[in-house]
C-alpha cells in the first residue's frame, strides 16, 4: 500500500484527475480487503460508500459506538463521522474530475491542491482504518 500511496502522489502535480482517480481506488481496495478477509459479502451493486459504511460499522468506528460519558465524545464522534465521509466525497471528485471517465474537450479539471486534498484525506482514512484493523486482529488472536 505504501507504494501505491507514493505512486499516487507523485501524479498529484502532473496528473491530477489521475491521483484522485487512484485516491478512490485505493481506498475501494482498502475496503473489499478488510470486507473479503472478514467474509462479508461485496455485492456488484455496492459503491464505494456502501463498503466503507460497511467497514467502519465492523470496526465500530461508527459515531454511536462512542459513550457519551466518554471525554470528548461529541468531539470523537463529530471527527468519525467526517472520517467515514472521506470516501463518499473522494467518490464524488473522481466521478466529476478524476480520470476514468471521458470528458468534453472544454474540460477544466481540478488543480494539483485539490487532489493533494483528496488523496490526503484517502490516507487519513487508510491508514485509521487499517491500524484499526490490524489492532482488532490482534486481540482476536490473543
Amino acid at each position: 500500500m505504501i507504494r501505491e500511496i507514493q505512486r499516487i502522489e507523485e501524479a498529484i502535480e502532473p496528473d491530477p484527475a489521475l491521483a484522485i482517480g487512484e485516491a478512490k481506488a485505493l481506498l475501494e481496495s482498502c475496503c473489499k480487503t478488510i470486507l473479503e478477509k472478514e467474509g462479508i459479502p461485496i455485492t456488484k451493486t455496492m459503491n464505494l460508500p456502501q463498503m466503507a459504511k460497511e467497514v467502519c460499522k465492523l470496526l465500530k468506528l461508527v459515531p454511536d459506538d462512542i459513550p457519551k460519558e466518554a471525554k470528548g465524545s461529541d468531539s470523537i464522534k463529530t471527527l468519525l463521522s467526517n472520517l467515514g465521509a472521506i470516501p463518499r466525497y473522494v467518490s464524488e471528485i473522481r466521478g466529476l474530475y478524476g480520470s476514468g471517465h471521458g470528458k468534453a474537450g472544454n474540460y477544466k479539471g481540478l488543480e494539483p491542491r485539490h487532489a493533494r486534498l483528496a488523496v490526503q484525506s484517502a490516507v487519513t482514512f487508510i491508514d485509521f482504518v487499517t491500524e484499526t484493523y490490524k489492532k482488532k486482529m490482534l486481540k482476536s488472536n490473543e
